[in-house]
């Protein structure tokens, strides 16, 4: 059983006129994100290479087109608070990326950066997204970087959240750690304990709010992760495959656009001097930290992340029109 709404077909969802988007705004106002008061938001769905993939689309067609894609073991919606605020000036395309959230699981199990950079490419052409500005977090940002190194004029810019070439075993162990334990489980509120004390930056009630979007409920009442486990049963050595088609820090010369690396300043997962070291192999690179706040920055520290990333895309904006 779904314990969230979503488009079931090609018909798009008007997300506006549900109970979840109330929730959402409840979130907005207890953290201070600003946000226009009449808002577009549906939820979609589209084929690219015979698989279905789900996607959130905000705002109006014709503005600057920006495409969101998410980390491992979570969805769209993780941008939720991020495409609420952005969705005045900005086309936000939030997508479920394979095997995550409400897109399709692939029938191969390939989970390779390389695979999910090619998605992203589909997805832009079936949409019609010309030149946007693309943001990725975490394993949605090794999409991003791999497809923009392919592609260096795909993009008007990017942003590259809390992930780089360069980035700590140690912290990716621990992620990984708390997924390998908390694939399926009996009760939602010991779920809730649990992430509660793996992520000390958000409250309860926040958490509470966005469970949905993660989870399914089956026949025998149990409740499990929406992401294909697939993805999780090769041990590390074996995982190293899927960094296929990412570049290192010495090939990174052609991309020559703007690129934003943001970090979390508590994060474990891109340290400070390997992130100073991303940022300075990039033409056009420039590195931002954002406090209190680990390795899922967005989420945890919204309005830094907002504040962190506004004077970059005011200047991708007046690049632009000088451009014109």
């Amino acid at each position: 059983m779904y314990l969230n709404s979503f488009s079931d077909g090609l018909t798009p969802l008007d997300m506006t006129t549900l109970e979840e988007f109330q929730s959402l705004l409840a979130s907005a106002r207890d953290l201070g994100i600003p946000h226009a008061t009449d808002v577009r938001y549906h939820s979609r769905n589209t084929v690219i290479s015979h698989q279905r993939f789900h996607f959130l689309e905000w705002g109006e067609p014709g503005a600057t087109p920006v495409v969101l894609l998410h980390g491992g073991n979570q969805s769209a919606h993780s941008w939720d608070l991020v495409s609420l605020h952005l969705a005045d000036r900005y086309h936000v395309f939030a997508l479920d990326q394979r095997g995550h959230g409400d897109s399709e699981w692939n029938r191969g199990a390939d989970y390779s950066i390389e695979a999910m950079a090619r998605d992203v490419e589909g997805f832009l052409a079936v949409c019609g997204i010309e030149r946007p500005v693309i943001f990725g977090h975490s394993m949605g940002g090794m999409v991003a970087l791999a497809l923009t190194h392919q592609r260096p004029k795909l993009a008007r810019g990017a942003v590259l959240v809390d992930v780089g070439p360069e980035i700590s075993e140690s912290g990716t162990r621990l992620i990984g750690e708390f997924v390998h334990k908390n694939i399926e489980f009996d009760d939602m509120e010991e779920f809730l304990d649990r992430v509660e004390k793996y992520d000390p930056y958000r409250t309860r009630v926040h958490m509470q709010r966005t469970l949905k979007y993660n989870l399914l409920r089956r026949a025998d009442g149990r409740y499990v992760s929406k992401t294909d486990r697939r993805r999780f049963l090769s041990k590390d050595e074996q995982d190293r495959p899927r960094l296929r088609g990412a570049p290192g820090l010495d090939e990174l010369g052609d991309m020559k656009f703007p690129v934003l690396v943001v970090r979390g300043g508590d994060s474990n997962v891109l340290l400070e001097e390997p992130a100073e070291r991303f940022a300075a192999a990039l033409p056009e690179g420039r590195l931002v930290t954002v406090p209190d706040c680990g390795h899922n920055v967005h989420s945890q520290n919204t309005l830094g992340f907002l504040d962190a990333t506004a004077l970059f895309l005011d200047a991708l904006q007046d690049r632009e029109t000088e451009r014109a």
